[in-house]
């Protein structure tokens, strides 16, 4: 790991840790799934950002479900 990662990662668990131990609650875990779809979005948005820098225009369309 780069060591930027490494300390946002140490940073983000010293806040974690900070707001249980200060508030006295239980962490849940927002899961995986969650993740996943926060970064779809932010991944979207910012080709959606650069589309526009280039003057294109994007649309969205329907995913298909596919079962493999």
């Amino acid at each position: 790991m780069r060591p930027k990662a490494i300390t946002a990662t140490a940073h983000k668990l010293a806040r974690i840790f900070y707001r249980l131990w200060t508030n006295g609650g239980k962490y849940q875990d927002s899961g995986m799934d969650y993740d996943e779809q926060r970064y779809q979005e932010r991944v979207i948005n910012n080709l959606q950002k650069k589309a526009l820098a280039l003057g294109v225009e994007l649309t969205r369309q329907p995913q298909a479900n596919t079962v493999s």
